[in-house]
């Protein structure tokens, strides 16, 4: 059976991060469906990141949402899904904390003002999720170029209270096939 992993964060071009070689095409309509479907939720956004992983008609979702019900509404979006049979949750609601909020709106304020890093989170579906769980950062998505990346982390690394810097971030054109 094939297996496929995307990681949701929010442009068209983020749909072939896909880590697996050729898949038959029902599995890659699968993978195109769950990805669409996450991107419309309606409370899918900056501070969430989810991850989607396709074996057949078995879909397991990951990642962290900040927030509440987006789990539940993810995992109910993806079960409509024709020939998706099986879905398993282990998407982590991120605990409740005005510690944690701070430190998000730290980071969003200095990101939208770090060297024209604010196009990165313009969009309803931005490319880049900014997840802070427990004051740890952790940055996902899409950026266009490793200078944009570079300073992204630079400037996160930055933000008053944060203990720590986790850089996922994937350059577009060099993302695994």
């Amino acid at each position: 059976m094939a297996a496929a992993f995307v990681t949701l964060a929010g442009t068209a071009a983020n749909a072939q991060g896909f880590v697996s070689g050729k898949r038959p095409a029902n599995v890659r309509s699968i993978e195109d469906q769950v990805y669409h479907q996450i991107l419309m939720l309606p409370n899918y956004g900056l501070y969430d990141s989810i991850t989607a992983k396709v074996n057949g008609s078995t879909v397991v979702l990951g990642g962290s949402v900040y927030s509440l019900g987006t789990s539940r509404d993810a995992e109910r979006a993806v079960k409509r899904i024709p020939g998706v049979t099986h879905v398993v949750n282990n998407i982590r609601e991120l605990p409740l904390s005005s510690f944690d909020d701070q430190i998000r709106r730290q980071l969003t304020m200095r990101i939208a003002r770090a060297g024209g890093l604010y196009r990165y989170l313009q969009d309803v579906n931005p490319p880049v999720r900014l997840i802070v769980d427990r004051g740890r950062i952790s940055l996902e998505g899409y950026v266009d170029n490793r200078a944009d990346a570079n300073l992204m982390y630079i400037t996160a690394r930055g933000v008053p209270g944060a203990f720590d810097v986790e850089n996922n971030l994937v350059v577009k054109g060099e993302e695994v096939r």
